[in-house]
Formats: structure tokens, sequence, C-alpha cells
């Protein structure tokens, strides 16, 4: 099955986390890794020490950032919170899909309004379904969700879809049932991606980029396998032969 965005190239597919404690840190990332990476992961860590600030740095740096910020909270408050970080120079953010239907929409018609207002480009607006450090028995036991994995992502991703989302962010455990449930043009962002050569880690649904890609993956977040390799760049440069293979 072929991806969406078929002209998408290999490495804009790739999207690295920058799992730093500092916008200087984050910055030798990018400069490092750029000529392998396509877009750069904001998740909280960062975010939390350096605040919204290092969104307008990284923009003028001609970064395209991914704000992993996952809000979810009442629809006003995730509208506010849109409009903040949308002024500010992102290529995607997310929201969590179990925010609901209204929070979502709210999201969406906050990041329309703010990029007609500021000129800004207009970001991807994602949603998060299930997080791929929680496997079946977790979402069953812990969680009280007594759907099935796939039918569980696939409802949330559905009620995205119809919330006015970009896409959503999903396990490439699930891809191939999006993809067929949701159509070619829904973006579908897999996190959770190791090479066959690395290590699992915390991560409960993994798939390797090729297949991810195969199923119908858009985009990958791969972090650590690239991260805590001898060699970032050489590690890089295999995934993105990995996914141009799989293209």
């Amino acid at each position: 099955m072929q991806p969406v965005n078929a002209g998408i190239s290999a490495r804009d597919r790739l999207i690295l986390p920058l799992d730093t404690a500092s916008l200087e840190a984050a910055r030798q990332l990018v400069d490092e890794l750029r000529d392998w990476v396509g877009m750069f992961k904001v998740g909280l860590q960062l975010f939390c020490n350096e605040g919204p600030s290092l969104f307008e740095t990284l923009h003028r740096d001609g970064v395209s950032v991914f704000f992993d910020g996952k809000f979810k909270d009442i629809p006003n408050t995730v509208a506010r919170a849109t409009e903040a970080v949308v002024a500010r120079g992102l290529s995607m953010f997310n929201v969590h899909a179990t925010g609901g239907s209204e929070m979502m929409r709210r999201a969406v018609a906050a990041c329309d309004d703010t990029c007609r207002r500021t000129g800004m480009p207009r970001p991807k607006v994602l949603a998060v379904t299930v997080l791929t450090s929680i496997g079946p028995a977790m979402l069953k036991e812990e969680l009280g969700v007594a759907a099935p994995m796939e039918e569980q992502v696939c409802r949330l991703a559905a009620l995205a879809k119809g919330a006015g989302c970009d896409g959503v962010v999903a396990s490439g455990a699930e891809v191939a049932g999006l993809r067929k449930a949701l159509g070619p043009d829904f973006l579908l962002v897999t996190p959770g991606v190791r090479p066959h050569w690395a290590a699992a880690d915390d991560q409960s649904r993994i798939v390797t980029p090729g297949s991810a890609i195969k199923d119908g993956s858009d985009y990958l977040v791969i972090g650590r396998p690239i991260l805590g390799a001898a060699d970032r760049r050489e590690a890089a440069k295999r995934i993105v032969a990995e996914i141009e293979q799989a293209l």
C-alpha cells in the first residue's frame, strides 16, 4: 500500500525528537542531522525548560517543527493554547483524541483563525490515539477500555477525522487498518518505530521503518535509535535508506 503524499521524499518523512533540556543542545542536534531529517519534534522536556519562544528561534533557523504537546483539556483552554503556539511557527502539533470531538473541533478552528489573522503557514493538526507505550493488557486492565486495541485506535482516529483534524499519531501496528478505514487523504504519523538493529526500549507496539511505510504511514518519529547511536548521522542515513526502499 502506497502512503499518502507519495511525492514527499524519504528524508522529509523522518521526524527526530529533540529530547534535550536546552535550546542550545537542540540546535546542535539540528545542525548535525538536518541533512538526513526533515522535521524535528519538540516534546514536553524541551518545551518546559525553554518555553514557547523556542518555536520562534527554530522557525527563524528554517527548522520544520512538530510540537508534541498532546493538548487535552476543556475545549476553550485547548483553543487558547492552540492560538498561542500556532502564532509562533509550527509545521505540526497535536491534541489527544480522548479529549473529545468538541475539543478537537475548537483546536482546528483556533488554528485556522490564528493563521488567517497572523499570516503564518497553517500547521497540520494531529490527534493522538493510544500512546505506543500502552499495550493491550494495560488498555483493558488499567484504563478500563474493553475494546481491542485496533478497534479503540480506529474509533479515536475516526473521531479525529470527523472533527476536522488532518491526521493522527498512531502505532505502526494499527496503520494498515487506519489507512483502509480512513482513506488516502488522512495523515498517519507513527512513533514507536525501531529499525531491526535497534532496541525496543519502553515502546510496546513497535514496527520497523520499512514496514510502517509499506502499511501506509506518512511520517515516522524515530528518536533513540539515532540519538543513542555512536554515529548519529550514519544511523539517520540508514533509516532514510530503508524508507526510500519501502517507497
